[in-house]
């Protein structure tokens, strides 16, 4: 008869932890897997590169090399003639870029070829690397991104964190309050109240979050204020992760309104003097509509001195007007890029490099 195990008390909250230590192992161990991985593309391409300059390698040479290499290494898929020009292509378009040479290793190279694909220029490139890094972006997730023009909108953001936030939050921030989001997993049609857009997004408030950006957290919805006996309640109040800070959003079905701005500055006057923890940041207020004019947005937050943005939403998933020509300056582009930080890596060419 097999002798009975005595179980300690800790034992299930032991055995979640080596779980987890486990999990964390084979993350960290693909991560380094698909470093090196894209390392040797990189270095595949630029062997190309310099052969096509040095002996005038042609197509047809390229094509005997990749069903040489598939022969070779019948194990390891990646070496169609097809992939190999994208090695050369990836080569060749960051081999002069050394910001961009160590954040390009950080994704999959699948993530890669959609940027490679979709993105025509470096600011726009380092926007989805970072992103996809950050947030963890699969494929699926990174083209639907792309597809919505998630950089233009984020750069477009109509905010006032550039007066009303210290410089340590002003950047991160503006990356947390797009200029339009898209909810087409509600189950509501074009005519839809305010009370029943609040029930839809809490029925699918995991798919709300993500769209919001990935870094929010619930704190729940008709958060109610009581001010000298009178009651008030925000539509939905969240909490930002990195900013640690409290987000009050408030949802409206019509255009942006003036008035909005002064609600929900009374909102974010009482969440900080009330409910805000001490080591926690400035609220930020979020108005969300289903339309607005810039000019009149703008206005409404010129004179406000408490940090807001406002966003409009869509329930129907659908591109854009071309945005480009009234995104900022490439130097105004490239400080709000510094906000998405990401670890510090090896660079493909060896060396060192913090981002």
């Amino acid at each position: 008869m097999a002798k009975k195990v005595s179980i300690p008390r800790d034992y299930p909250q032991t055995l979640e932890e080596i779980k987890n230590r486990v999990r964390a192992a084979q993350y960290e161990a693909f991560k380094v897997v698909n470093r090196e991985l894209v390392v040797l593309y990189w270095d595949i391409g630029s062997i190309i590169v310099r052969r096509q300059q040095e002996q005038s390698w042609g197509k047809s040479v390229v094509e005997q090399l990749a069903a040489d290499l598939q022969q070779e290494f019948p194990g390891i898929a990646g070496f169609s003639a097809r992939n190999i020009w994208y090695m050369r292509r990836f080569y060749l378009t960051y081999h002069e870029s050394s910001k961009l040479q160590p954040l390009v290793a950080e994704i999959g190279w699948s993530h890669n070829l959609i940027i490679l694909d979709k993105c025509k220029d470096d600011q726009q490139r380092e926007f989805y690397i970072r992103m996809a890094r950050k947030f963890g972006w699969t494929k699926d997730v990174l083209s639907i991104r792309i597809q919505d023009q998630a950089y233009e909108k984020t750069l477009l953001g109509q905010t006032n964190f550039e007066k009303n936030l210290p410089e340590s939050l002003k950047n991160q921030a503006k990356l947390a309050v797009r200029d339009e989001y898209t909810f087409d997993f509600l189950e509501l049609g074009d005519e839809h109240s305010e009370r029943e857009l609040e029930r839809a997004i809490i029925a699918r408030i995991e798919q709300f979050l993500r769209e919001m950006g990935g870094m929010f957290a619930f704190m729940g919805s008709q958060y109610r204020l009581e001010i000298e006996g009178d009651e008030f309640f925000i539509d939905l109040l969240l909490y930002h992760r990195i900013l640690k800070c409290l987000v009050a959003v408030e949802l409206k079905i019509s255009d942006f309104k003036p008035e909005y701005v002064g609600k929900m500055q009374f909102y974010l006057a009482a969440l900080d003097d009330r409910v805000r923890l001490p080591d926690e940041n400035p609220s930020i207020g979020m108005i969300l509509c289903r339309d607005k004019k810039r000019a009149v947005v703008e206005y409404a937050l010129r004179e406000s001195n408490k940090p807001i943005g406002v966003a409009s939403y869509r329930i129907v998933r659908r591109l854009p007007a071309a945005l480009r020509g009234k995104l900022p300056e490439p130097a105004q582009i490239e400080r709000l890029l510094e906000a998405v930080e990401l670890p510090k890596r090896a660079d493909l060419s060896g060396g060192e490099e913090g981002v």
